[in-house]
């Protein structure tokens, strides 16, 4: 029997490997992005293997209401990842807050109309999770039952923090109310090698990283994850009946020094930036627990492989040379 998905933000990095995962696992794939007529948006979905045959793609708009009805018919899976990620703006509201939240609602409300709809995956963040006024020492271990606290990210001008904290509220307010089966998703710092040709936020910060040294973080701390970990939980979630709730997502926890050390070992030859060595007097950090990822079948990959595929893959297409 055919089985057949929708993947909002398909030409998202994370989002471009969850459909290449599907592919590969037999799926039919109905996949929405913003603009059809852009090939930075869709070439690479094309080129995929199975995308002649089983990829349909769609234009829709997130906050447009209805936008993904006709999409979600006769799907049995949704994974809602489109939302805008900015870590600067000056209308947060217009940019961040309301695509997030609007949007994810309207993905709802089309889901709600469709029957054979058994489970809907929302691709959430770390963001969502450890953005409050709870200390994180040595001795801690963040896990699911964590929240980031909206006052902590208005006070602190975490936006981004902010629209994925509403929108994850408003979602699971809008489940419970209206009886769907819900599983969210909260990935940390999503390295890994691309398969757009544009970066991702993520990618084009830890390109800064290594290039110029330029933290992301203003404490130089990453919660890394491998994008193909995090593509494949996302099916695994949906095939899992026992799957509920929500699902940190880290491999590591790791200081930006780490990282920069474990690239240097891979690619000696490679200029690294200047690291500040008082950031290496310290490498104790707290930690992100895995057990629940891990009941699903998950076993990310050592931080290593990640930095050494996503770099390699940085060469390939031009953004570094050695």
């Amino acid at each position: 029997m055919e089985k057949v998905v929708c993947v909002t933000g398909a030409s998202g990095y994370i989002a471009s490997w969850l459909v290449k995962l599907l592919l590969e696992r037999g799926y039919t794939v109905k996949a929405t992005v913003r603009n059809l007529s852009d090939p930075r948006k869709v070439a690479h979905l094309k080129s995929l293997e199975g995308a002649e045959e089983r990829l349909h793609l769609y234009e829709a708009d997130l906050v447009e209401e209805g936008s993904f009805d006709s999409v979600v018919e006769g799907c049995e899976g949704v994974f809602h990842t489109a939302s805008p990620v900015l870590f600067s703006t000056s209308d947060p509201q217009k940019d961040l807050i309301d695509p997030a939240v609007e949007g994810t609602i309207n993905v709802l409300k089309s889901c709600k109309k469709v029957s054979t709809i058994k489970r809907v995956v929302v691709t959430s963040s770390m963001a969502t999770v450890t953005f409050n006024y709870n200390p994180l020492t040595q001795d801690v271990v963040v896990d699911e039952t964590w929240h980031s606290d909206p006052a902590f990210c208005e006070e602190y001008k975490q936006w981004y923090a902010l629209s994925k904290t509403l929108a994850e509220k408003a979602t699971w307010r809008f489940v419970e109310e209206n009886c769907l089966d819900l599983v969210t998703l909260h990935p940390g710092f999503v390295i890994g090698p691309p398969l757009q040709l544009t970066l991702s936020l993520s990618c084009a910060g830890f390109l800064d990283l290594i290039k110029q040294g330029k933290e992301l973080w203003p404490n130089g701390i990453y919660r890394y994850v491998d994008v193909r970990d995090v593509a494949l939980t996302h099916i695994l979630v949906l095939e899992n009946p026992c799957a509920n709730g929500r699902y940190c997502l880290v491999g590591r926890v790791a200081h930006s020094f780490q990282a920069l050390n474990i690239l240097k070992h891979i690619f000696p030859s490679y200029n690294l930036p200047p690291m500040e060595s008082e950031k290496q007097k310290d490498s104790s950090l707290y930690q992100v627990s895995q057990e629940r990822a891990k009941s699903l079948g998950i076993n990310f990959r050592p931080l290593e492989i990640s930095i050494k595929d996503t770099v390699e893959s940085f060469i390939d297409n031009n953004f570094i040379t050695f």
